[in-house]
């Protein structure tokens, strides 16, 4: 049993996949657009990371040097109520 279309059902139907894919590409464009923010929101995390990295390496080299130089470390000051 083969149901043809009737001209009007094809137009609707051409129509109705028209909206569909209209809707889609909208979509694509939200999505494409919110992986460029995410990108450059990331871009910017790594950088910071690499700065504190850069600064947590310096704090732990400036430990080290105050501590081959017989200097205390913070922790080991007494508060000064003592």
């Amino acid at each position: 049993m083969t149901h043809e279309l009737s001209p009007a059902d094809l137009a609707q139907r051409l129509e109705s996949l028209e909206s569909r894919l209209a809707h889609q590409e909208h979509w694509l464009d939200t999505l494409d657009q919110a992986v460029v923010q995410q990108e450059r929101r990331l871009e910017k995390l790594e950088q910071l990371s690499g700065l504190m990295r850069e600064r947590l390496r310096e704090q732990h080299q400036a430990l080290q040097s105050n501590e081959t130089q017989g200097g205390q470390r913070p922790e080991d000051e007494l508060p000064p109520h003592y």
